[in-house]
């Protein structure tokens, strides 16, 4: 490949990687082809994008879009998946692929530039996700006012009543 091409596929990989920083590498180099197409075609749809390039080119186009984690881990044969909802629904969707799927090999991703091992995202694949966060900071942000909600609307709601009875009463005497 001269080095013209390979410019030209740098450039390619730059432009559809650019802001990207979040990524898994996998080895699908055992799975036979039509398994390969249905579980590219799932990954689609979840928009997960699966990307095969030769490691001495991705390491060059990821360098220099400032992502330097996965370097240890382009070896061999690599797949570059990204995309998702966030890194952890991604490290979910492929750990679950790669118990259903043997052959696929998770070698290891990145995340802000900390290079994973495959351990480190099945570690990841277990935690909550960013839209099962986001709903627990919403319930710990609104647990104090249902409390004060429903204490004045509870047993103590009537003692409120008495006491702006009593306050209504008092003004009116004056």
């Amino acid at each position: 490949m001269s080095k013209q091409v390979k410019g030209w596929i740098i450039q390619d990989l730059q432009r559809r990687l650019q802001g990207t920083t979040e990524f898994l590498v996998v080895d699908s180099s055992r799975i036979d082809a039509v398994t390969t197409n249905q579980w590219r075609r799932a990954l689609r749809e979840k928009g997960i994008h699966v990307l095969v390039v030769k490691n001495s080119l991705a390491r060059r186009a990821l360098e220099s879009n400032g992502v330097t984690g996965l370097n240890p881990i382009l070896e061999g044969p690599s797949t570059l998946v990204y995309g998702g909802e966030d890194i952890v629904a991604l490290s979910k969707e492929i750990t679950r692929w790669a118990k259903e799927l043997p052959e696929l090999q998770i070698k290891g991703g990145t995340v802000d530039n900390q290079t994973l091992g495959p351990e480190d995202v099945e570690a990841l694949s277990k935690s909550p996700g960013r839209l099962e966060l986001i709903g627990h900071i919403v319930t710990l942000a609104l647990s104090p006012a249902s409390r004060l909600v429903g204490a004045l609307l509870g047993p103590g709601g009537t003692v409120s009543g008495q006491l702006q009875s009593i306050a209504e009463g008092q003004s009116g005497n004056d």
